[in-house]
């Protein structure tokens, strides 16, 4: 069976998205810093019937993306690496006048530095693999200027870059950078306290990831509307 590694899957997207997968067969290594949740989240998955490993931890720490890459190992090697986790860099979201640089900091070291270690230790695994493949969660606020999101655009953008240069550099692997458009999830609602209006739920967004796997188009950011829209 095909092995994924997710960050972030203790809820919102990366759950939504990884019950997609424990449906289709998929083994999993899940990642999240509350351990309570995470572990609530794989034992629903393993109902599917499939292999579920829920590590808690920081995206951040080396040691704990090591224990990730280890762990898809032995249950076969990387095929599909996604990188989920996000830091806004303040709660609730400021003007880049009032952003705390530390702030700033924390999401260029979760969004970007973090993704970008995860892929350089899972690389060797995803070379191997059949049909490797890498998909990074980006944002619009990395390709519009919308007041308060400029920290977390930015580190989206950041990381749009890192997913197109490792496109061309591993021609062999599909790497996507999908913009998942609005959604109902606790990062929204810690950006934005007091706009209480219907989101999408995250489920909603899983059948455009899931194209992106069936059909693997070339590597590049795609808008997850559009990949819906297209069908």
């Amino acid at each position: 069976m095909p092995v994924a590694i997710i960050t972030g899957a203790s809820k919102g997207l990366g759950r939504a998205f990884a019950e997609a997968l424990a449906a289709r067969g998929w083994d999993l290594v899940l990642d999240a810093r509350n351990a309570e949740v995470l572990q609530e989240t794989a034992t629903a998955l393993e109902a599917y019937g499939t292999r579920v490993v829920a590590l808690p931890g920081d995206v951040t720490d080396s040691r704990h993306r090591t224990g990730l890459v280890e762990r898809a190992g032995l249950l076969g090697g990387v095929d599909l690496l996604v990188s989920n986790a996000s830091a806004l860099g303040a709660e609730p979201l400021v003007r880049l006048a009032e952003l705390p640089l530390d702030g700033l900091r924390r999401a260029l070291e979760v969004n970007v530095v973090a993704a970008l270690g995860l892929v350089r230790q899972a690389l060797p695994s995803l070379r191997a693999a059949p049909a490797g493949a890498v998909l990074t969660v980006s944002s619009d606020a990395a390709a519009e200027a919308y007041e308060t999101w400029g920290g977390y655009g930015a580190s989206k953008a950041a990381l749009d870059q890192l997913a197109a240069v490792l496109g061309a550099e591993e021609p062999g692997l599909r790497v996507w950078a999908v913009d998942p458009g609005d959604m109902a999830t606790d990062l929204y609602a810690a950006a934005v306290p007091d706009d209480d209006g219907p989101r999408p739920d995250p489920v909603s967004v899983v059948p455009a990831l899931l194209r992106l796997l069936d059909e693997r188009p070339a590597s590049g950011r795609y808008g997850a509307p559009a990949l819906l829209g297209a069908r």
